[in-house]
């Protein structure tokens, strides 16, 4: 009898655990959205998060659209390269890639530090660490390419 109750409990949890839930933050959702879409919708998480004044509003909708621009333009050129077949690129080719996104991403922080008060810019730092620190987590749970271990 024991035996039959814990096969029972074993098969359970692994009825339970093979059930597809619906996810949190689905990204095929941002994908479908229009870059306007997406930045409307990060500034006003910014807005509640930092409580941002409407010029500052003004500024970082702008700022978060063309970062969205960039992005889908990377995305589909990313897309096309991987279905025309294209070959990994080289080190050199990694290490330009790797550096003007670094650039950017300089880029993108001065003007962020130009639109927020130094509380705000504090805050919005902070923000980004435990945004970092949470997808190194899901990362590490999930496998490189997010696929279950």
């Amino acid at each position: 009898m024991k035996n039959a109750a814990m096969a029972l409990f074993i098969m359970s949890g692994l009825f339970l655990g093979a059930q597809e839930g619906e996810r949190k933050g689905n990204r095929a959702d941002w994908k479908s959205m229009t870059p306007e879409q997406v930045a409307t919708l990060q500034t006003k998480k910014m807005t509640l998060a930092l409580d941002l004044t409407e010029a500052q509003q003004t500024k970082m909708k702008a700022l978060l659209a063309a970062k969205a621009e960039e992005r889908k333009a990377h995305m589909a050129s990313r897309q096309e390269r991987k279905t025309a077949g294209a070959e990994a690129p080289s080190t050199a080719e990694r290490y330009a890639m790797a550096n003007e996104r670094l650039d950017r991403q300089i880029a993108f922080k001065e003007e962020i530090s130009q639109i927020l008060n130094d509380a705000q810019y504090t805050e919005w730092e902070a923000m980004q660490k435990q945004k970092k620190h949470r997808a190194r987590g899901k990362k590490h749970q999930k496998g490189k390419r997010g696929a279950k271990r």
